[in-house]
């Protein structure tokens, strides 16, 4: 892979992103009357822009990154008395938070219009409930299952995926199940009790689960959905993959997980080029997955990130008077200096990582 089939696709993907989330911030400003001065992708110099009405439209030499400058944006900030009714500043409190929180809410939106499109498209692979291999000794090998059985029923329930069947086997607390196989066009029920095992999570940490000891023959279908239940999978999808990144930051912070897990971009840099090989349906999904963790972490109460300011805001509304301007300004600098040290950090982990295999 050169280095343009990298450069190239991640330019693409911050540049989608970092628009989606900073036009979040400036559409919802717009709604609620206050008065957008800067609109920028990428940080730094200005490169190129056109002004349109009050608004300068530009496109900035770093791409890491973006901003919206809106009027009256900071407390204390000197206002022309004709701009009073477009300051930021001068704004009710829910509107100033709905227009901080528009940011993350777009990469959400983002993240789960893409996995609608996607599923609907394309429709979910969806591992078969078909036994490859079984465990010697097992339960599933004294009750009498064969290899190539189709598990379709467990105790009435219809079992439509590995999942499915997964599930239902590890929630039943060691009861007898009654399973329902497919064995060459011949139903069967089998009764089978599973055993307790030890295993380990996702995430490392072990557990206890039941199993039946049967390994599966790898077999997926793409099974094709309409519209209303491509709905239902992008809401499933953005949530779950939500659920995931805040329990990682979570064991991160507990010590269960290393963050040496974590990367930066030369990581994502890395992947959008491997899913932009793989196509454009690839790269949309790769998209959906970093926008989700884009509005994650844009939400995390550091001061200088949006969840920054919306803790600022719940602390207004709870005092009923804005934060000290002089403490606010302090806890803006630590978050600055909390936020340039996660970047140095992640960007030390993506450099051992990809040039030092370590």
């Amino acid at each position: 892979m050169n280095i343009m089939e990298v450069v190239i696709p991640f330019i693409i993907v911050l540049g989608i992103l970092v628009f989606v989330h900073e036009f979040g911030h400036f559409i919802c400003a717009k709604l609620c009357g206050v008065g957008v001065e800067k609109f920028s992708l990428g940080m730094g110099p200005k490169i190129i822009g056109k002004q349109i009405g009050k608004t300068d439209y530009m496109i900035s030499a770093f791409p890491l990154g973006g901003f919206v400058k809106l009027t009256g944006e900071e407390p204390g900030e000197e206002i022309e008395p004709e701009d009073l009714p477009y300051s930021f500043s001068h704004k009710p409190i829910s509107q100033k938070a709905l227009i901080v929180a528009a940011g993350p809410l777009s990469n959400f939106l983002l993240a789960y219009l893409i996995f609608c499109i996607y599923f609907l498209s394309y429709g979910i692979p969806t591992m078969m409930a078909q036994v490859g291999k079984l465990t010697d000794n097992s339960p599933a090998q004294e009750a009498g299952f064969q290899p190539g059985d189709l598990i379709i029923q467990i105790d009435g329930q219809p079992i439509n995926s590995w999942e499915d069947m997964s599930e239902a086997i590890s929630s039943c607390q060691g009861n007898e199940l009654l399973i329902t196989i497919n064995r060459q066009n011949d139903i069967i029920d089998i009764p089978v009790k599973p055993q307790k095992i030890e295993s380990k999570n996702m995430f490392g940490e072990p557990i206890d689960r039941y199993v039946i000891g049967i390994v599966s023959d790898g077999k997926t279908i793409i099974r094709r959905i309409g519209i209303f239940e491509s709905l239902w999978e992008g809401v499933y999808h953005t949530w779950r993959i939500s659920s995931l990144t805040i329990i990682s930051l979570g064991k991160i912070i507990q010590g269960i997980l290393s963050p040496k897990e974590l990367g930066g971009p030369i990581m994502i840099a890395k992947l959008a080029g491997a899913s932009a090989k793989e196509g454009v349906s690839s790269l949309a999904f790769f998209i959906a997955i970093i926008s989700v963790s884009l509005a994650i972490f844009n939400l995390l109460p550091i001061p200088v990130l949006d969840g920054g300011h919306l803790l600022f805001f719940a602390i207004e509304a709870i005092i009923r008077r804005p934060v000290d301007l002089v403490m606010r300004e302090k806890a803006q600098q630590a978050g600055m200096a909390v936020l340039l040290l996660i970047m140095l950090y992640v960007s030390y982990n993506d450099v051992m990582r990809f040039f030092f295999n370590s």
